[in-house]
């Protein structure tokens, strides 16, 4: 796997450096700032770039801009985001063109070692990794009577690993259920969100992202 580092911070930037080299990853190039991002991007067509969301020269949301450009502009290197903060509309300004190969992580979770090696994994592979307080943040936007107050809490918690990107064995895994047990509760939150049955994990992320970022009527 090959990828590339935008962080502004030095010694964060170091550290995913060795962090991902220790764990047979080849970092090709960490920079500071979104276009240099972009150049070594395009130049080099790596598999992923891990872009903070905040870069230079403002700090407001240049890497998020640099990541929607890379989208169009180099669609096979998959994005994955990192923030100190849960920004909501970012998020979804993100997902908004689909989540295969995207993630969004709080930069707390890169202290989880094995756990964002997994979502970097994941992600490079067209996978999604959402933050799990980025899916409680997604749940509590919608209003009460949504199709989502239908679910039972069990469902929820179900729905709420599937929006991070996990599989049935994963949830399973996750909750102490049987694989079998994960799969009927999956068949009751598509039919109680009315939304289409997908024939593998995949699609059913990106039907439940687009289901969690839709605007209220």
């Amino acid at each position: 796997m090959r990828v590339v580092i935008a962080e502004d911070l030095a010694l964060l930037r170091d550290g995913l450096t060795r962090l991902l080299r220790d764990n047979d990853i080849e970092v090709i190039a960490a920079v500071r700032d979104g276009d240099s991002l972009l150049r070594e991007v395009v130049a080099h067509e790596p598999d992923l770039a891990v872009i903070d969301i905040r870069l230079p020269p403002e700090f407001r949301d240049e890497g998020l801009r640099a990541a929607l450009e890379l989208r169009t502009r180099a669609p096979g290197t998959a994005i994955l985001v990192v923030s100190q903060y849960v920004e909501e509309t970012y998020a979804a300004e993100l997902l908004a063109g689909g989540a295969e190969g995207v993630g969004y992580l709080l930069k707390d979770r890169i202290m989880h070692v094995a756990d964002f090696l997994e979502a970097v994994r994941r992600v490079a592979d067209g996978g999604t990794a959402l933050d799990p307080d980025v899916v409680a943040q997604l749940f509590r936007s919608r209003r009460e009577d949504a199709p989502l107050a239908r679910l039972t809490p069990r469902e929820r918690e179900v729905l709420g690993l599937m929006a991070e990107g996990r599989s049935n064995a994963g949830i399973a895994e996750t909750l102490v259920l049987t694989v079998g047990a994960v799969e009927k509760h999956v068949q009751s939150i598509m039919s109680k969100l009315d939304l289409p049955q997908a024939a593998n994990d995949h699609r059913r992320v990106l039907a439940v992202l687009a289901y969690l970022r839709q605007d209220e009527n």
